[in-house]
């Protein structure tokens, strides 16, 4: 008897270093497990009665009451089109108006990235995740505290958001505390974004005269008008209403300065349920869409057929207090109502999620942010804003929770990917062969090796291990961990940086606050 053991088959240990090393091996993209603009839309907030019914009393108010405030172009420009201006001075949208601008609305939009790989498909129930907002401070969670946003803060996010698969597209999340001057502060805004991240950027204008050399910027970084036309990279965030129902009259302006220029719109209707809105989730949605619609009428009034994304954001508030409630259950909903009313358009949308009231990135942050960001993917939101870093209902901003939100995002595609029944994933040849022939498990088998990576997400900085591994490995603790992968992005030169030229030309016309 030879009791020595067999040696290995080259076959065999060689075809396992193959699958071990194909296992290890980037997946391409259309294999990857989560992805940009996979399909949503399978659960649905609102019955196609309810949304309906929506759209009839959104077209009542919008037909009765009307809206406040336009500019005197803007009234030109929608009287043009077939609305009405009343003795009150409130402009009102006949229902065959709204009919016909729905008719004949953009329906088939791409936010493009300078890198064309992060273009944005809005078309049918394709999500993306990003960030967005206005926040004014930072969260420094080592310390626990808030300070003032700089646009060196701001400029670390593009980049961070730059490295982050699961973060699509960067608007702007944090306002530059440290440049007083409007103007000043929109352009380094620009520059801040733009040369940290190539995918796509949303940005805002202060005031209309603004507008013109933010263009003049962004066709430097293009290389040109022409080459900024044939791929806008830069939406413009209007705020374009006051609710309830009132135009925001310079925003309308800049809004029609911008179209003009060629850059794509964010129609943004963020009314208060309970103090701007209505208190009722069904009459907050109402009126956002009745803002948005109105808004619609204007984009198209200013030139048919332009990019506009249907931005109804109504938030949530906590009636006890006042307080903003983004984190709730109602913000979910309010979200996911709206992604069921873009549905019912087929327009492309965008609405708020993943907000946390929390102040800190902690467990409560971390449940407020995945119930609305499940909620809009589940709901087939094509641009879920906001989805990552924002605190304090807004007002905080963390790098930390940008970079934890990656893989809070990655859990939430995987939800919105769903469970596909197919003869392979029915898995009957794999049960048989396992229990009539086989070891009685499936660890290691072909079928399981080969699935867990186009199947299986994976957290980068979640933690399962078990507690005596956690405990052997010194505890690792997740915000120490999502620090340091801040600072091994930030040690490395931005990837989307201007060339030497093209930084020249851009730094002798404007005053570009950023070091070189």
């Amino acid at each position: 008897m030879n009791d020595r053991p067999n040696p290995p088959s080259p076959s065999r240990s060689g075809g396992r270093a193959a699958r071990r090393a194909a296992r290890a091996a980037p997946l391409a993209d259309h294999l990857r497990p989560v992805r940009p603009g996979l399909s949503g839309g399978t659960y649905s907030a609102l019955t196609d009665t309810d949304c309906t019914r929506i759209h009839q009393t959104a077209l009542d108010a919008l037909e009765q009451i009307g809206l406040a405030d336009a500019p005197e172009s803007g009234i030109r420009l929608l009287i043009d089109a077939g609305a009405i201006l009343g003795a009150d001075g409130r402009i009102r949208f006949p229902r065959a108006l709204v009919e016909d601008t729905l008719a004949g609305a953009n329906r088939a939009i791409t936010l493009m990235g300078r890198d064309a790989a992060h273009d944005l498909d809005l078309s049918g129930t394709r999500v993306h995740f990003g960030t967005a907002g206005a926040a004014v401070h930072m969260v420094e969670p080592d310390g626990r505290s808030y300070r003032e946003s700089t646009v060196q803060d701001l400029h670390d996010a593009a980049r961070i958001a730059d490295r982050l698969d699961n973060i699509h597209f960067l608007q702007r999340p944090m306002v530059c505390r440290d440049i007083p001057d409007n103007l000043e502060m929109d352009l380094n805004t620009i520059y801040a974004c733009c040369s940290g991240t190539t995918k796509h950027v949303g940005v805002s204008f202060t005031e209309p005269g603004f507008v013109k050399h933010g263009l003049d910027m962004l066709h430097m970084i293009a290389g040109g008008e022409d080459a900024w036309r044939a791929r806008p990279f830069v939406s413009n965030t209007n705020c374009f209403v006051v609710p309830p129902m009132k135009f925001a009259t310079e925003s309308c302006q800049v809004m029609e300065q911008v179209i003009r220029g060629g850059m794509p719109v964010l129609l943004l209707s963020a009314g208060m349920a309970g103090a701007t809105a209505p208190a009722t989730i069904a009459g907050a949605i109402v009126q956002a869409v009745a803002e948005c619609l109105a808004g619609l009428v204007y984009v198209n009034a200013v030139q048919p057929g332009h990019p506009a994304v249907f931005g109804t954001w109504p938030f949530g508030l906590d009636l006890r207090s006042g307080a903003m409630t983004g984190g709730s259950g109602e913000q979910a909903l309010l979200t996911a109502g709206c992604a069921r009313m873009h549905r019912y358009y087929g327009l492309p949308g965008g609405a708020a999620a993943g907000i946390a009231d929390s102040k800190l990135p902690d467990m409560q942050a971390g449940w407020e942010q995945m119930c609305s960001n499940v909620m809009a993917g589940l709901s087939g939101l094509n641009m879920v804003y906001e989805a990552a870093g924002m605190h304090a209902s807004l007002l905080g901003f963390c790098h930390e929770t940008l970079i934890l939100g990656d893989d809070l995002i990655g859990q939430a595609l995987r939800c919105v990917r769903g469970i596909e029944v197919t003869e392979d994933t029915l898995a009957l040849d794999q049960i048989r062969a396992v229990c009539l022939a086989g070891p009685g498990h499936y660890l290691g088998t072909e079928q399981t090796l080969g699935r867990m990576q186009a199947d299986h997400v994976y957290p980068a900085l979640g933690n399962r291990m078990s507690p005596k591994e956690w405990d052997e490995r010194g505890k690792p603790d997740l915000i120490a961990a999502a620090s340091a992968r801040k600072d091994a992005i930030l040690a490395q030169r931005s990837a989307a940086r201007f060339d030497a030229a093209t930084d020249a030309m851009i730094r002798a016309r404007f005053n570009i606050h950023l070091p070189t």
